[in-house]
């Protein structure tokens, strides 16, 4: 079964990443068959000054992350 990674930038809670983990194992599970403890996802989490997008870091684009911003 595959091996996932999930990149997203720095600052989701450990229950968002459980709600994550969870539907996409699901997803996988229901198109691909299998078993759920087949499923390996790995979380990437990129500070916002190390990803950039169009040329400009993430930092510059979207300002400074503040508490609270993602679940």
């Amino acid at each position: 079964m595959p091996f996932i990674t999930i990149t997203f930038d720095k600052g989701r809670s450990t229950d968002k990443k459980r709600e994550v983990a969870a539907a996409v194992t699901d997803a996988i599970v229901a198109t691909l068959g299998g078993e759920r403890d087949w499923v390996t996802i790995v979380f990437n989490d990129v500070e916002r000054d190390d990803w950039a997008i169009g040329g400009r870091l993430q930092i510059d684009r979207k300002g400074p992350l503040k508490p609270g911003d993602h679940g």
